[in-house]
């Protein structure tokens, strides 16, 4: 899978979490299925925003250095908050300016392919040399031409061809290229990204709606101008707006990440955003995250109930029918909104069967792994202990990370010093079974993998 990923010159706002969401459950739900799954989400580390932005925070100073430290800044910003949403890590993470290089290469083949040329210390691609341009975005080119036309200082041939290196501007980053100084264009650096990572053909390729056209039907394009067949399937999320109007700082409604961190769990957000197909637009509203929170203090208070639970790993015919039922709504195009409700019917049928021990392991399982798959009940867990974190590993095949594992041998030192004794051997006990082997030596515990 390759995923656009952010153009990093500012806070990342709800628009980015659900684009970054959608693809994180696409990803954890192929990973369920079994699949190996190698997840790449590229960075735009120069463009004109990050420029004027630079311009902006960092006056007076050479501007190659403030152009990195704005997006450097903005980066660890965005990561920050992927971790707080508990957005998996992508596998790679190519950066623009690490592909200047590659991407020059890529525009040379172009040339020779007689696909894109030369101009005034630019390189256009010719859009009418492209087999089917429109195809992606089913656009014809009476459809395309209307409106278009060229810019003051460009020199291209047809208002349609776009930018694949531009000349540099005075004061501007830029590289040394065969054409003069200069930076490529935005549309080239996700065919080149791709085609290195992942091969000239792959399976996904995912990103918002709004960029169906012009940047993917101009990365096809360039990708099959050059001799690839690029991706096999396209995946594009809905925009989202903020009681029905589009998000923008000039209306005063550009609502950041931390806005809604500062006053829900992570979970609330998500469950929203699951209520909506993924290629669907999402409305936003203060009112509809009320009842979003509602649906999160159902989980979080039967899991709660159901903390002293032992999970199991015994069948059970009546729980298996909701996993079932899941399966079959997220092979459907990945209807979240149908397995949210499934997660919904199975703690329903939890609560009438509270009283049942003999049902509740399993569907204690059952129910955090599903809702692991959706990238929900991280949160929940946290605080529950390590028989949840068993049940996620078993359930859901990944490893416990290093951070997991020294929050509970904190935990386990708490209870040693307190003298409780069957606590201290409850969680080495636990982590044991899910691959985790602690030794005790005079400095403190250490750790290891199995």
């Amino acid at each position: 899978m390759y995923v656009c990923g952010p153009t990093v010159y500012d806070i990342p706002h709800i628009g980015h979490a659900r684009s970054a969401y959608a693809f994180d459950v696409v990803r954890r739900y192929f990973i369920y299925r079994g699949y190996k799954v190698k997840f790449v989400r590229n960075v735009t580390d120069v463009d004109d925003k990050i420029i004027n932005k630079a311009k902006e925070e960092f006056k007076g100073e050479d501007l190659n250095s403030a152009v990195k430290k704005v997006s450097d800044k903005y980066l660890k910003v965005y990561h920050e908050y992927m971790e707080r949403l508990g957005i998996m890590h992508p596998d790679k993470e190519p950066k623009a300016t690490e592909y200047i290089e590659k991407m020059i290469d890529f525009i040379k083949i172009l040339i020779e392919h007689e696909v894109a040329y030369a101009s005034g210390g630019d390189v256009y691609f010719d859009v009418r040399k492209a087999d089917g341009y429109g195809k992606l975005s089913n656009q014809s080119f009476e459809m395309l031409e209307s409106g278009a036309r060229i810019a003051p200082g460009e020199n291209k041939k047809d208002p349609l061809d776009f930018t694949l290196w531009k000349s540099a501007k005075e004061g501007e980053s830029s590289w040394k290229s065969p054409w003069g100084n200069g930076r490529p264009g935005w549309h080239i650096e996700c065919s080149v990204m791709s085609s290195d990572i992942l091969g000239g053909e792959f399976d996904i390729h995912g990103g918002g709606i709004d960029l169906v056209f012009p940047h993917h039907e101009n990365e096809v394009a360039q990708s099959e101008g050059a001799g690839n067949k690029f991706a096999r399937y396209w995946m594009h999320n809905g925009l989202l707006t903020i009681n029905k109007e589009k998000m923008a700082k000039s209306l005063g409604n550009f609502i950041t990440i931390e806005d809604i961190l500062a006053k829900y769990p992570a979970d609330v957000l998500k469950i929203l955003f699951l209520q909506t197909h993924y290629s669907h637009p999402v409305d936003f509203s203060w009112e509809k995250m009320e009842e979003a929170k509602k649906a999160y203090d159902r989980i979080d208070i039967l899991i709660g109930k159901l903390k002293n639970i032992k999970v199991e790993n015994s069948s059970d015919k009546d729980v298996d029918k909701y996993c079932s039922r899941f399966e079959e709504a997220m092979d459907d195009d990945f209807n979240t909104a149908q397995a949210l409700g499934i997660i919904f019917e199975l703690i329903l049928f939890i609560n009438k069967n509270i009283e049942n021990r003999e049902k509740l392991g399993y569907a204690k399982k059952t129910l955090i792994g599903l809702a692991v798959v959706l990238g929900l009940s991280e949160e929940l867990l946290m605080h529950r202990g390590t028989a949840d974190l068993i049940a996620r590993v078993n359930v859901y095949k990944v490893k416990i990370s290093k951070e997991e594992i020294e929050n509970f041998i904190k935990k386990r030192d708490i209870a040693r010093k307190n003298k409780d004794f069957k606590e201290a051997d409850r969680i080495r006990k636990e982590l044991e079974e899910v691959g985790v082997i602690l030794e005790d030596a005079k400095d403190g515990t250490v750790w290891r993998r199995k």
